[in-house]
C-alpha cells in the first residue's frame, strides 16, 4: 500500500543510446581537454601536500646530498 501523492517505484532498462559519431567525437575531445586543466590542479594540490607533510614530519633530508 502506498501512501497518498507517492507514487510506486518504476524499473527502467536503457536498452540503447543513439548518438551520432560526430558527435561522440566532439564530447571525447572537451573531455580530453577538460581533463588537461583539472589534471593541473590535482598535481598542484598533491604538491602542497606532499610538502606540507614533508615539512612536518622533516623529510626533507632525503634531498640533501
Amino acid at each position: 500500500m502506498t501512501q497518498p501523492g507517492i507514487a510506486p517505484v518504476e524499473r527502467i532498462v536503457i536498452t540503447d543510446v543513439d548518438i551520432p559519431f560526430g558527435r561522440l567525437v566532439a564530447i571525447f575531445i572537451k573531455w580530453a581537454l577538460a581533463a588537461i586543466p583539472a589534471t593541473i590542479i590535482v598535481t598542484i594540490i598533491l604538491m602542497l601536500v606532499m610538502g606540507f607533510f614533508g615539512a612536518i614530519f622533516g623529510l626533507g633530508w632525503m634531498m640533501r646530498s
